[in-house]
């Protein structure tokens, strides 16, 4: 393997942390002078958010934790795109456009769950993956955001149904190759390579929330927010 090739994975999985610590609902969360992980389900996201400070914090938190996701993929193809142009192209074969993608994806979703910036205690990344997939794949994620809404309309549990789309998630992948939507037959190993531990890691992440749901203790959407 190329030294170009590990210096582009190196540089878009750096690219991509950096912007995944930038968690928007704790830096949103300052402007009101609370610490969402403090309150509600003590989770740095969106949803706790929206329970904790309310619809126009919560708007905010859900279009920089998705903007983040969408600018480090391009961010990562970007490094790729320069590295190809300023090297021997032949030199890095394995590392691609979308390898970049992917790399800087993931790595931006550890940086949300585990933020340099904040004490490595973030969120549970369900947003940002779905900015990521959005960009690596949109016809399956597309299909999975569907699927989440329909979920969360007939349970009112957003935990529940994050859980449920990850699970519902690499399969569309995988159809996605079978059938050429986005991704093609012979890119499907690639792919779920890179899905279905980004997928687990949402299950992982939600498991306070999967014994809250054993109890009959989990919050549902619409729960009057507890800080004004």
């Amino acid at each position: 393997m190329s030294i170009y090739c590990v210096m582009a994975g190196l540089l878009c999985a750096a690219c991509g942390y950096i912007l995944g610590s930038i968690n928007t609902s704790l830096i949103v969360g300052k402007f009101y002078k609370v610490d969402v992980r403090q309150h509600g389900s003590g989770n740095a996201g969106a949803t706790n958010v929206l329970r904790t400070l309310g619809k126009k914090a919560a708007i905010f938190t859900f279009l920089g934790d998705f903007l983040k996701g969408v600018i480090a993929c391009l961010a990562g193809r970007g490094l790729v795109a320069l590295i190809l142009l300023f090297t021997d192209a032949t030199g890095i074969a394995p590392i691609n456009h979308t390898v970049g993608l992917m790399i800087a994806g993931a790595f931006c979703i550890f940086g949300h769950n585990w933020p340099v910036f904040f004490g490595f205690k973030g969120g549970k990344g369900v947003l940002t993956t779905f900015a990521v997939f959005i960009m690596m794949a949109p016809i399956p994620a597309l299909i999975a955001l569907l699927f989440f809404v329909i979920i969360v309309a007939i349970t009112r549990y957003v935990s529940l149904a994050s859980m449920l789309t990850a699970v519902f998630l690499p399969l569309l992948v995988y159809l996605s190759g079978i059938f050429q939507w986005n991704v093609g037959v012979e890119n499907i190993t690639e792919y779920l390579i890179f899905c279905i531990p980004l997928a687990l890691l949402i299950i992982v992440k939600h498991k306070k929330n999967i014994i809250k749901l054993i109890h009959g203790k989990e919050n549902k959407l619409g729960k009057k927010k507890e800080v004004e």
